[in-house]
């Protein structure tokens, strides 16, 4: 399931395992997906996303937009979350693509932390500069 697939209103945990593989109604491995997302959130808090008390799940009811309210780049924080839980919890057996994951892992990282730290700039108001 591609990535742009994920609206912005579906359900957090849902949205992850269908990235990983497992249907959203398989549930024995529920818990520890959840530990990875928790982890990949706690993470983006680290880096200036999201609110200030770090995002958590519990299940399936939590949606994208309790994490953030700016939904304009919400599909990097979605493949960045799934990268990282990927990468845990069923990581690829050949090495090419596990160093291919984990370097779009981190480029990901690498930009949404400049995200964070860039101001939001008004593209329609000339008169402002970066």
């Amino acid at each position: 399931m591609p990535v742009e697939t994920v609206s912005i209103n579906d359900s957090i945990l849902n949205s992850i395992k269908k990235l990983i593989g497992p249907d959203y109604d398989y549930g024995p491995f529920d818990r520890d997906i959840i530990m990875h997302i928790n982890s990949a959130f706690m993470i983006l808090n680290q880096i200036g996303l999201g609110p200030t008390t770090p995002f958590k799940i519990t299940g399936s009811d939590e949606v994208w937009t309790d994490f953030m309210a700016d939904v304009a780049n919400y599909l990097s924080v979605v493949d960045y979350i799934y990268l990282r839980c990927r990468l845990i919890f069923d990581p690829p057996t050949s090495s090419f693509v596990l160093s291919s994951l984990k370097e779009q892992q981190q480029e990901l990282e690498w930009r949404l932390n400049v995200m964070a730290e860039t101001p939001t700039w008004d593209t329609s108001d000339t008169t402002q500069t970066p």
